[in-house]
């Protein structure tokens, strides 16, 4: 059973249920019921409960609406870290497209030069998609992230440059004052990932020339 940070379990053999908000090893998971009480538990003796599905997990066949090249944002790609709603403990990783574009997403983490990949897919314009979870105490112990990002659009606009996201989180990353993330509908921390355009000043470089 694929079991993530965030899901909602109940024990096989006793009456209990709450989320997961630890992985302890291949074998072993921390769940945190309704007292807000984390139990070790081997995860073969936990089932999934469905039934609690966030937008996020739903799967739609909406037909691809090209926006206008007058009104197509080009900027506003971000990692957007919050809180788990059940558990401020587990933080999750949304990758935020406040874009026109359509995003073409791979995620790989890298620990003592092993490689996992954690995500594939493709976000659709102007949505977000959960793409990582893990303990907030564990932060030092974070992997190293490697995000790739491409763009895609039908609409006649030139694609955005392949963006490369390959660094480690730290502390001082989240040691801001937390901020609304609009699509999540919940505050949290923001970590860009466009570089900003270079602006040229045509005067300021012809008179470099002449200097």
């Amino acid at each position: 059973m694929d079991l993530k940070l965030g899901d909602f379990v109940r024990f096989v053999d006793e009456n209990i249920e709450g989320y997961i908000t630890r992985i302890i090893d291949k074998t072993t998971i921390g769940v945190t019921d309704s007292n807000d009480f984390e139990i070790p538990v081997l995860a073969s003796k936990v089932t999934l409960v469905h039934g609690d599905i966030t937008d996020n997990d739903v799967v739609t066949n909406k037909p691809n609406i090209v926006v206008p090249e007058a009104e197509f944002k080009k900027e506003g790609i971000y990692l957007g870290l919050v809180a788990d709603q059940h558990s401020n403990s587990v933080a999750h990783f949304h990758l935020v497209n406040e874009t026109s574009y359509q995003l073409l997403i791979s995620l790989t983490t890298e620990r003592q030069e092993t490689f996992k990949g954690e995500f594939a897919g493709i976000i659709a314009p102007n949505t977000t998609k959960k793409i990582y979870s893990a303990q907030l105490g564990d932060i030092q112990i974070w992997p190293k992230f490697r995000l790739e990002i491409l763009t895609n659009t039908p609409a006649n606009v030139e694609p955005k440059s392949p963006i490369v996201f390959n660094k480690n989180i730290k502390g001082k990353d989240l040691s801001v004052a937390k901020e609304e993330i609009d699509l999540l509908k919940q505050k949290g921390w923001i970590i860009k990932l466009e570089e900003p355009e270079a602006v040229i000043d045509a005067e300021k470089l012809k008179a470099s020339f002449f200097k």
